[in-house]
C-alpha cells in the first residue's frame, strides 16, 4: 500500500500538553489504496479510505469522516498552490542500441505537453538497459540512451539547463531475469518531469 496525500490544518504534534490539528487522507491519484495512520502519544487512529480524517485532543486522535466539499472549502487554496505531481514517461529500445521502438516515438511525442504545463521543468532521463552484457557495457549504454533522449529533449527547444541525464545500467530492472537474459521492457529510459 502507499501513503496518500494528507492535508492538515496544523501539523500533529505527539506527546504535547494540548496538541491540535486534523488530517483529512485524499484519495490516491493513481488509483491505489493509501492508508495513512495518525499517532498521538500511545494512541494510533488508521486513515483507510479517502475522505477519512482525524483530529487530535487531548485524550489523542479522533477518526471523523470529512467530504470533497469540505475539503475544498478548508484546503482548497492550499491544494491549489500546490505544485504539479511528477509525470513519468517511459521509452523502449531497439535490443542494442539508441533506437527507439515505434510505440515509444509516440509516447516520446506525448512528453511535451507536460512539459508546458510546468512554468519551470525539471526533466530528469535515466537510462536503463537488460542484463545482456557486462556491466561496463551497460553502464555506457544506459547513458547513451539517457543522453539520446536528453538531446532529442534539446533539439526540440527545452533548455539544457532544465535536463539531467543518468544512466543506471542493469541495476534497476523493471522485470527481474537471469544475467544474460533479454528482456526488452528493461531496455528503457524513464522521463520524469517536475
Amino acid at each position: 500500500m502507499r501513503l496518500g496525500l494528507a492535508v492538515g490544518a496544523a501539523a500533529l504534534v505527539a506527546a504535547c500538553a494540548t496538541p491540535t490539528g486534523e488530517v483529512v487522507l485524499l484519495p490516491a491519484q493513481d488509483g491505489h489504496r493509501s492508508v495513512l495512520a495518525v499517532k498521538q502519544g500511545d494512541r494510533e487512529v488508521l486513515l483507510d479510505k479517502p475522505y477519512a480524517a482525524a483530529t487530535t485532543t487531548t485524550q489523542g486522535p479522533r477518526a471523523f469522516e470529512s467530504s470533497p466539499k469540505e475539503v475544498e472549502a478548508r484546503f482548497g487554496r492550499a491544494l491549489a498552490a500546490q505544485p504539479a505531481r511528477p509525470q513519468s514517461f517511459t521509452l523502449y529500445f531497439v535490443e542494442g542500441g539508441n533506437e527507439l521502438t515505434e510505440d515509444s516515438k509516440r509516447v516520446f511525442e506525448s512528453v511535451f505537453p507536460d512539459i508546458a504545463r510546468h512554468p519551470v521543468p525539471d526533466i530528469v532521463v535515466i537510462g536503463h538497459t537488460d542484463s545482456v552484457g557486462t556491466d561496463a557495457y551497460n553502464d555506457r549504454l544506459s547513458l547513451q540512451r539517457a543522453d539520446a533522449i536528453r538531446n532529442a529533449l534539446i533539439e526540440r527547444g527545452i533548455p539544457a539547463e532544465d535536463i539531467v541525464a543518468e544512466g543506471r545500467g542493469k541495476r534497476d530492472p523493471l522485470v527481474a531475469t537471469a544475467q544474460g537474459v533479454s528482456e526488452a521492457r528493461n531496455r528503457r529510459v524513464e522521463i520524469i518531469v517536475r
